[in-house]
């Protein structure tokens, strides 16, 4: 089984196999053009997310600066909208549903390393995929980890870390992220 293949299959893998740092090589040097586009090139941003992502939905927009580590494993629902720094660690597959509003500074982590520091100092970790539902509005310095499901009708407070799933149509917020209430119309 190849490295690439453990990765995919949520097993320990090497992540310095030189097949999967050329691809994260490629994936840094697309991001690196997309930051560097001039703001209002939209039809070459366009592209670069294109070629970049697995799957982006129809006015899906991200503020400059974004960083992914591979960017086939990122898939983006209609009306995707991001600002300033989103970091998506997408070792496994990160799924954003519809109508998804995320805050500046926001990180989505799937890259995980293990515990015992023997295993974690032969350079293997692992990944976990995160899901993110319809309607989602994911306020700023939000870091989500992997493993993790965050339901439809959603909002995540600024600054929380969420660690564990997020059920539908409430809001959520703190270090860890806990629900704090239903999603409130008013």
């Amino acid at each position: 089984m190849t490295e690439k293949e453990k990765l995919q299959a949520g097993e320990l893998y090497n992540a310095n196999d030189p097949e999967l740092v050329q691809e994260r090589v490629n994936a840094k040097k697309l991001c690196m053009e997309y930051n560097a586009a001039t703001y209002n090139d939209y039809q070459k941003k366009e592209r670069l997310l294109t070629r970049l992502i697995a799957f982006k939905g129809e006015n899906t927009w991200i503020e400059a600066n974004f960083f992914c580590d591979y960017g086939y494993n990122i898939f983006l629902g209609d009306n995707f909208y991001s600002n300033h720094n989103l970091v998506i660690l997408d070792c496994a597959e990160v799924t954003f549903g519809t109508n998804t509003y995320i805050g500046p500074n926001c990180g989505f982590y799937t890259a995980s390393h293990p515990i015992d520091a023997e295993t974690r100092n032969q350079g293997l970790e692992y990944a976990k995929p995160i899901t993110v539902g319809d309607n989602v509005w994911i306020g700023g310095n939000v870091t989500v980890l992997g493993g993790v499901t965050i339901g439809n009708n959603v909002v995540i407070g600024a600054g929380s870390v969420v660690t564990h799933d997020i059920p539908d149509n409430v809001v959520a917020v703190g270090n860890p992220c806990k629900v704090i209430r239903p999603v409130d119309e008013k």
